[in-house]
């Protein structure tokens, strides 16, 4: 089960590395007229910024269900992983609704991340491995996602802008 975890979250990283590259740019009309203000052109990312991104977050995602497998599901790093990614399904639908429409990730989040975060949890309490609780662990993965992401993204960006003297395309 907890390997489980690098092989969905594989499937829905397969979702966004197809369709992230250049959905910001497509999309770019209908949301800004659904969301004006919001600097989309930011959001568009070359294929090979997808991929640098998507390969740095399968790394971690790898290591986290590494220290999930190493301690029968009990690894608090493990659990968090789990909860956040639960919490980024419901944040990708979340996403689709306020941008009226699809965006990357948006359709295996209700049919592998959340499905899959639900099973875990259900295959994790069978085996007598609870939550921690108090909601600390909830509030850790809410609060390291975005710097996960940022970073990976960060690095990518940083890993294949154009270079001085470079004819390299984004």
């Amino acid at each position: 089960m907890t390997w489980g975890l690098l092989a969905a979250w594989a499937l829905h990283d397969a979702e966004e590395l197809a369709t992230m590259p250049g959905w910001a740019r497509r999309a770019r009309p209908r949301l800004e007229r659904r969301l004006p203000g919001v600097p989309w052109e930011r959001l568009d990312v070359s294929r090979a910024h997808a991929t640098v991104a998507i390969g740095l977050m399968g790394g971690a995602v790898a290591a986290l269900a590494a220290a999930g497998a190493r301690t029968g599901g009990r690894s608090p790093a493990f659990q968090a992983a789990l909860a956040a990614f639960g919490l980024h399904g419901v944040a990708h639908l979340a996403q689709a609704a306020v941008t009226g429409g699809y965006t990357p990730g948006a359709v295996t989040s209700p049919l592998v991340v959340i499905p899959f975060t639900v099973w875990a949890r259900r295959r994790l309490r069978a085996a007598g491995v609870e939550a921690p609780r108090g909601g600390a662990l909830t509030a850790g993965a809410v609060a390291a996602v975005p710097l996960l992401l940022a970073g990976v993204h960060a690095a990518a960006h940083a890993l294949t802008r154009p270079r001085p003297g470079s004819s390299r395309r984004r």
